[in-house]
């Protein structure tokens, strides 16, 4: 039983932590629904706050009700447009700062620029730094977020990140679909630790698929490092937005062998290149979790999980100052270690 689930008791919708500070939900524009989800879990009504475009395209945004006070959780995750999700951020954590809330939580189930954490080439910014300094600035007193592109970024805070996972959410719906023989496959180096978590909790095995990258949107993959010969293949990764990798991974992975081929992704960002990629690849199913808004598939064999009682869980746990470390159970006995 996922674990984030395992108390899904309502909170009052007028409930006051040991701190004395009420808990007021609120969400921007880019995934109201999610919003609306993680506040039905929790137990409270989803607050009222006016996020209008002026003429000219900037953002003005009005808390309908007091909030003086109050434990205010912001949900709004960075999808796209990345840009103006991110600014409606920033004047939302400002206007419950300046209307005197006591406390600010940041709740981005998606955290945009999170690739950029590095200088990987000679005169580039660390945009995922950059992003956390704003939001720090902004008034933002705490960060909850769900599968970072890269771990370290939380230490680009210098406010308190609960960084949660996904892998609760897919670990229960795997488990239902009783795969025989899966092994766990991580479509590129750096979610070889991803990978290797998902093999430890499912009792699966493990391979990479070595890639080297063209461009932004084009992937060479060059071989398999791992035995999947007739072995069902679940690849796991924390975000697609064109698909490049985990088409190529799934055709090198057919050319290996595999059996049936499953995508596991936290964040699936899908433009038109990604859509007509996975329609004609060979991911039988593609996995992934209502972090962003998922648009038309158009017939794409695709499977939404939400994670708005993770989410919810996380809120109410910080709230009411609990650990949120029971969170990264997938059952008793069975803890991921990312």
């Amino acid at each position: 039983m996922v674990s984030a689930c395992a108390r899904p008791g309502p909170v009052h919708p007028t409930a006051v932590s040991d701190f004395g500070r009420h808990l007021q939900l609120f969400s921007g524009s880019a995934n109201r629904a999610l919003a609306e989800k993680i506040a039905s879990y929790i137990g409270v009504e989803l607050g009222s706050a006016q996020v209008t475009p002026f003429p000219n395209g900037e953002t003005f945004v009005k808390f309908n009700e007091n909030i003086r006070g109050g434990d205010v959780f912001i949900i709004q995750p960075t999808c796209p447009p990345t840009n103006h999700h991110l600014m409606e951020l920033f004047i939302m954590i400002d206007a419950a700062r300046r209307a005197s809330a006591d406390r600010i939580t940041a709740v981005i189930p998606f955290y945009g620029y999170a690739r950029q954490d590095r200088k990987d080439q000679p005169r580039v910014p660390i945009t995922a730094k950059l992003v956390a300094n704003l939001l720090v600035a902004s008034g933002a007193n705490r960060v909850l977020t769900m599968d970072l592109h890269a771990q370290q970024i939380q230490g680009f805070f210098d406010i308190p990140v609960d960084h949660l996972y996904a892998a609760p959410v897919f670990y229960d719906y795997l488990r239902k679909k009783e795969l025989k023989e899966l092994v766990v496959v991580s479509p590129d180096v750096g979610g070889m630790k991803m990978a290797a978590a998902y093999s430890q909790v499912l009792g699966a095995g493990l391979a990479i698929v070595a890639k080297r990258r063209v461009s932004a949107t084009e992937i060479e993959n060059l071989y398999v490092v791992g035995d999947v010969k007739d072995r069902d293949v679940l690849m796991v990764d924390d975000m697609t937005e064109t698909a490049g990798t985990l088409t190529t991974a799934a055709k090198t992975l057919k050319q290996a062998g595999a059996r049936t081929i499953y995508a596991g992704v936290s964040h699936a960002i899908l433009n038109e290149m990604a859509l007509q990629r996975l329609k004609g690849s060979d991911v039988q199913e593609l996995i992934t979790t209502d972090s962003t808004p998922i648009r038309d598939t158009d017939g794409l064999p695709i499977t939404i999980l939400s994670v708005a009682p993770l989410l919810g869980e996380g809120i109410k746990r910080i709230h009411y100052g609990e650990s949120v470390s029971s969170l990264f159970e997938v059952e008793k006995g069975k803890r991921l270690k990312m």
